[in-house]
């Protein structure tokens, strides 16, 4: 049995919400930046991608600096934010932003390739019989794109329950308020006679992970199952 403490679940705690919200957060967002990859024809589309993918290729260390500038009390973000008396870096939403960033691009590609994968045909037809764009999207779009929309939030959930490098520059590692999974593993790594409960927590972060992808799989096979009728 794995011999937890009441930090260690409140890391773990931690690391759901931050990633549920995270998640939720983002995936209006997402579907909106796969749109106007697939569908539309605007100017500087190939940066536009360029620009959602960065975070994926960029250390996350990096990321969670540009974060720090721009969230800080001196940043352009978060000097807005402060005449509204709202702080983010070092708070539990700094991690949640953080979380975002890095796994956007993953949620991104996912609804991509669902909606590449939709026969144009089908939105050609409702285009001649005068549907308005919107009811596109509800009637057509949106029913035929679901399961790559799930299979995305999911694998970005994934991502960020792993999260480190920019959670830990922006969002700081403070016991119960801000350290999630990654960072209390972390810190048991620097304790001495602390292997073991970073073991355990190591084990908590497979199971929750392997979860995950296991539902991204499935997913993803009913999906090309579908794909190929």
């Amino acid at each position: 049995m794995l011999d937890l403490i009441s930090s260690d679940y409140q890391a773990i705690w931690l690391s759901a919400k931050v990633a549920t919200t995270a998640t939720v957060v983002s995936l209006p967002f997402g579907f909106a930046a796969a749109y106007l990859i697939v569908f539309t024809r605007m100017r500087g589309k190939s940066v536009f991608d360029a620009l959602v993918n960065l975070p994926l290729v960029l250390p996350p260390v990096v990321v969670g600096y540009l974060l720090l500038l721009a969230l800080g009390e001196r940043g352009w973000i978060g000097s807005l934010l402060a005449e509204f008396d709202i702080r983010i870096v070092f708070t539990w939403m700094a991690a949640v932003v953080a979380s975002a960033v890095v796994g956007f691009p993953l949620l991104v590609r996912s609804i991509r390739i669902g909606l590449e994968a939709i026969d144009d045909r089908l939105i050609q037809a409702s285009r001649t019989l005068g549907a308005p764009w919107y009811d596109t999207l509800f009637t057509i779009i949106l029913p035929l794109s679901i399961r790559s929309i799930f299979a995305g939030a999911s694998l970005m959930f994934a991502r960020s329950l792993g999260e480190f490098g920019a959670t830990i520059i922006v969002a700081g590692n403070i016991p119960g308020v801000t350290q999630t999974i990654p960072l209390a593993i972390y810190d048991y790594t620097n304790m001495p006679g602390g292997e073991a409960m970073a073991l355990a927590l190591c084990l908590v972060s497979i199971v929750l992970s392997y979860t995950v992808l296991l539902i991204n799989e499935g997913l993803a096979h009913r999906f090309h199952r579908e794909r190929r009728r």
